[in-house]
């Protein structure tokens, strides 16, 4: 059966109409992650979910207007995963242009958006090199876990990463065990431990090959 859906996967960039399954995928996945529920909960469930689906979705429209690289991995025409990388060609952390910040402002509230620029700051600032992509966003849409899909996603982003020749590789923050084995086991190095918030975790480095 993985055998099979393996066969049958494909990785290819992201149109616009994609972008709302994509999203949908994203928010089951990161619906439980710690640092979006020390960022966004404030008591209220019904609004921490209306933040978190208006923060995915303000990112990657931006993503997607910055022309940045949006990733999907289909199972024939059924999109299975997604990933979402930003390169620091485009102004990250401190530096967000000023309408992303009102656009999250209004999806996601003021303490919501100084915490994610908070991070990407902690992210750049701990990077190699001026010259490394960020993985925003990574996910298996919850129905298709356990099939080898993450695997063949996390795949294609090196493959994409290896295609930049100014790039010196893609970092991502993670905070789960199994997910730091995972990325671990596809090349990925630990470069630093970082506590975002009060969430603590590992910022992991793939080392694009054309700069090895």
């Amino acid at each position: 059966m993985q055998k099979q859906a393996m066969e049958d996967c494909r990785a290819v960039y992201l149109t616009a109409e994609d972008l709302r399954i994509a999203a949908s995928i994203l928010y089951n996945a990161y619906h439980d992650d710690p640092f979006f529920r020390e960022t966004l909960f404030t008591g209220d469930q019904a609004q921490y979910e209306q933040k978190l689906r208006g923060a995915i979705r303000e990112e990657l429209n931006e993503l997607w207007q910055q022309e940045q690289a949006l990733i999907g991995v289909f199972a024939e025409k059924r999109m299975v995963g997604v990933a979402c990388i930003v390169t620091q060609q485009v102004p990250l952390g401190e530096a967000r242009y000023w309408h992303w910040r009102l656009k999250m402002l209004l999806s996601a509230g003021w303490h919501s958006t100084q915490a994610l620029i908070k991070k990407e700051h902690q992210i750049i600032e701990n990077l190699p090199s001026s010259q490394c992509g960020i993985l925003q966003f990574i996910a298996i849409a919850n129905v298709e876990q356990r099939k080898g899909y993450g695997g063949q996603l996390i795949t294609a982003v090196q493959s994409w990463c290896d295609e930049q020749p100014h790039l010196d590789g893609v970092g991502v923050f993670v905070n789960l065990p199994a997910h730091i084995g995972l990325f671990r086991r596809h090349h990925f190095e630990i470069v630093e431990s970082l506590k975002i918030g009060n969430v603590d975790g590992e910022l992991l480095f793939y080392r694009g090959i054309v700069n090895e």
